[in-house]
């Protein structure tokens, strides 16, 4: 099973979801290409949206190598093993920090994102991405959502597999997961188009979605 995009993805996901979903449910997209996710389950369930932004922590000397992940509200989860391995200090560790959430906060006024995560108290909480590979930093985005007081959380996501989803599961209530092969390589081997969503397409879609 491939997806000719992430648009029909996310109405294969929204009929899915259109069984228990209540009315006043919040779908929190992780950017930028689960926006374009997100915006075809809000479009056909009439929801709210706003965004949630995990980013990679990377190791001071080699950013490719990720030690941590941290979302927009600080929640954190760090790797101690290999940051004891590669000798980081506590000041180079939260030098880094301190970079990726203002990353995060520098994207969030960009796509015009936050109005609406702060009164998820709850509500239904349904994280969306476009598929998820090792899942470390939407496990963080998880936690994040969890520390709202979701009524219940929910991940929706077109394909992970199987040993990241399992993971994942012990983070919410409720799994919505279209595809779980045996096959993984990457999430784009599973989309006919995985072009990269642009900064533009993001605002563009909150624009027309956050007010709801």
């Amino acid at each position: 099973m491939i997806f000719r995009n992430r648009a029909e993805a996310g109405r294969q996901l929204a009929e899915k979801l259109a069984g228990f979903i209540e009315r006043d449910a919040l779908v929190l997209a992780v950017p930028r290409g689960g926006v374009v996710i997100a915006a075809e389950i809000v479009r056909m369930l009439n929801l709210n949206i706003d965004l949630i932004i995990p980013r990679k922590i990377g190791a001071p000397h080699n950013p490719e190598v990720a030690i941590g992940a941290v979302t927009q509200d600080g929640t954190t989860l760090f790797e101690p093993r290999l940051i004891e391995l590669l000798g980081i200090s506590r000041g180079e560790l939260e030098d880094r920090v301190a970079y990726e959430l203002e990353e995060i906060r520098r994207r969030m006024t960009l796509y015009g994102a936050g109005r609406n995560i702060g009164k998820s108290g709850g509500r239904q909480l349904i994280v969306v991405d476009d598929g998820v590979a090792t899942g470390y930093t939407m496990q963080a985005a998880l936690r994040s959502a969890r520390s709202y007081g979701p009524k219940e959380l929910v991940l929706a996501i077109p394909v992970a597999p199987r040993d990241t989803l399992e993971l994942l599961e012990k983070e919410v209530d409720r799994t919505v997961c279209l595809m779980v092969p045996e096959d993984f390589y990457a999430v784009g081997q599973f989309y006919e188009n995985f072009e990269q969503t642009k900064d533009e397409e993001v605002m563009e879609i909150m624009r027309r979605f956050s007010d709801l």
